[in-house]
Order: C-alpha cells, then sequence, then structure tokens
C-alpha cells in the first residue's frame, strides 16, 4: 500500500512539472511572436487633421489654466505638452493606421490579455510649434516587455513611439505606454480606495487636505496663484510660493458622468467634475449631494472633506440645493 502511494506521488509530481514545461514552452512562443512586432510600423505618413492653430491653443490653455505669455499674440508657440493633440484622429481616427497594432492587441487577447490601461507616456520636444505648421507624424510599435505581474493582473507593456514633424522637421517625440493584462482574481470584499500620489510638489497640498483645508499655490514674486501644485510659477517662472487657504465655495465648471471602465473601489455611475472656485482656480473632484444625473454646468457647490477609510481623506463638493425655476446647461 505505501508503495502505491509512493508511486501515485511520484506520477503527481512529474504530471505537474509536465504541465509547467508545457506553460513555460507556450509563454516562450508567445513571447517570441510578440517580440516579432518591435520595429513594425503602425502609423506611416500619418497628417494632423488641421494645423497648429490659435484656437485649440487658447482652449488647451483655459482648460489647464496657463496663462503663459509665450502662447498669445502674434509670435505665440503651442504649449510644447500639446504634442500629441496635433496628431489625434478623433472618433473617424486616422487613415495612416497600419494593421500591425491591431494583430498585436488581438494575440494578446487571444492570450487571455484581454484588459487595457494606460500607463504613462513621454515626450521629447525639438522644436517649438506655431500656428501654420502643418504636422506629419510616424508611428512605431518600440518594445513589448516580457510577462509582467502587477496588482491589475499578468500581462505586457506595449510600447509605442510617434516622431512628430512639422514641416519635415522633427518637432517632438511621443512615447505612449499601455499595460495589456489578464485581470487578477479579485476578492468579493470592495477593494480600497486608490491612494493619491505624494511627493515633494504636492505634499503642502495634502499635508491640508489631511487637516480639512484646501490649500491652493500662490507665487510669492506675481501672486498668481495656481492649481494643481507645481514646483515653479507658470506665469513668472519663480519657484518661490506660498499658500493661500480656499474658502471651499466654487461652481461647477464642466463634468462628466462615469459609465465605464467599473473600478472595484467605485460604484458608477457617478460625476466627475471640474471645479471653479471662487479663488479662481480650477480642480477635478467628485460631487456629492445629489443624483448623476443632476449635475449642471454653474450649479454651486461647497466643499467637504470625506472620509474613505482610516487613511484616506478625500476633497469633495456637496451641491447646492436648486433654486426653482434656475436652468443650469448640462454640458
Amino acid at each position: 500500500m505505501d508503495e502505491e502511494r509512493s508511486q501515485g506521488s511520484e506520477q503527481r509530481q512529474e504530471d505537474l512539472e509536465q504541465r509547467q514545461d508545457d506553460l513555460e514552452q507556450r509563454q516562450g512562443d508567445l513571447e517570441k511572436r510578440l517580440k516579432a512586432y518591435e520595429g513594425r510600423p503602425s502609423a506611416v505618413a500619418g497628417t494632423g487633421k488641421d494645423p497648429v492653430n490659435l484656437p485649440m491653443i487658447r482652449h488647451w490653455c483655459e482648460a489647464m489654466g496657463d496663462t503663459n505669455p509665450a502662447y498669445t499674440g502674434p509670435d505665440a508657440i503651442a504649449p510644447p505638452t500639446m504634442l500629441q493633440a496635433w496628431t489625434m484622429g478623433g472618433l473617424s481616427g486616422h487613415t495612416a493606421r497600419t494593421e500591425a497594432y491591431d494583430e498585436l492587441l488581438a494575440l494578446l487577447d487571444e492570450a487571455g490579455c484581454t484588459a487595457v490601461v494606460a500607463t504613462d507616456c513621454e515626450q521629447e520636444y525639438a522644436r517649438p510649434l506655431r500656428p501654420g505648421d502643418e504636422i506629419t507624424f510616424d508611428t512605431v510599435i518600440e518594445s513589448v516587455s516580457e510577462r509582467k505581474r502587477t496588482k491589475l493582473g499578468t500581462g505586457y507593456f506595449v510600447t509605442t513611439r510617434t516622431n512628430i514633424r512639422a514641416g519635415g522637421e522633427l518637432a517632438g517625440t511621443h512615447r505612449f505606454r499601455i499595460l495589456k493584462y489578464a485581470p487578477a482574481h479579485r476578492p468579493e470584499k470592495k477593494p480600497p480606495r486608490p491612494r493619491p500620489v505624494v511627493n515633494r510638489d504636492n505634499a503642502g497640498f495634502w499635508d491640508g487636505v489631511r487637516q480639512h483645508r484646501l490649500l491652493i499655490q500662490r507665487c510669492a514674486d506675481c501672486a498668481t496663484l495656481r492649481f494643481p501644485w507645481l514646483p515653479g510659477c507658470g506665469t513668472c517662472g519663480s519657484p518661490d510660493w506660498d499658500t493661500v487657504e480656499a474658502t471651499g465655495e466654487g461652481t461647477v465648471y464642466s463634468y462628466v458622468v462615469m459609465h465605464h471602465p467599473p473600478f472595484p473601489a467605485f460604484d458608477p455611475p457617478y460625476a466627475v467634475a471640474l471645479i471653479e472656485l471662487t479663488e479662481g482656480v480650477r480642480m477635478i473632484s467628485n460631487i456629492v449631494g445629489v443624483p448623476h444625473d443632476r449635475v449642471r454646468i454653474g450649479r454651486p457647490v461647497r466643499l467637504e472633506f470625506q472620509r474613505y477609510d482610516d487613511e484616506v481623506v478625500l476633497p469633495v463638493f456637496r451641491a447646492a440645493e436648486e433654486p426653482e425655476g434656475r436652468a443650469y446647461a448640462t454640458r
């Protein structure tokens, strides 16, 4: 009997090792197929749908609260971080797109990596863009990582590199990276709210939040208020600053209602708004106190601090009662 048990245990171990070998073999074959896409173009001879233009620059600066004088007037340049904006295809897409990138994503889908999340981007600037510049670009699949294990799940980081030109001259390079992954099994228990990223540039803001104070940076030289927190003034370039405490009063400047993707820590649908504070700066936060379908542009809101667990306190805005007969814009 003991001998039979020993033989059965050895057989199970051999089967397990064989399955592991087969898995590693399939994994190796998949990674070879994925690596074959490195260097292949995903867009060839693409053209910007519009030349660099002042209206789009103005809209961008208004949305970002950037008042740098370099972006206005007869000698205006485009903000460098708008680099990707001039190549975006909108809902109709670009005819310059090749099949390689779609084939790569389909291969990852077949391997069970059906979820995707954008992770980061990098930009390099070769020369400023000016109104009237005609934009062309080429995109290549720069790299596909080895299989990586993350909190979201196990998958592959795919990086594309876009070279952007104006009048045939290189203006900048934009790298965009996604994670294509197989979602990890999630426990039934609702996960905690994501933690804010705190660094040396914004630590003072989060210190204020913990004290239930909404602090706004103020340039020590030109007194310009700015939000979000930055290491230097966008108006005069000064690195020196102090803070003022917001009154907490504001209005909904714009908003979206989030339905998808359904992150486990959140309960869609919910409203995310761009709030214009009475001090003149804008910040993004959640709207509470009314259903998502009653949030309206121009609606007054008041700051609150909401505790989500023992560690996370976040600023949110409670919508004021809607006066009778008052109609707000819907978008």
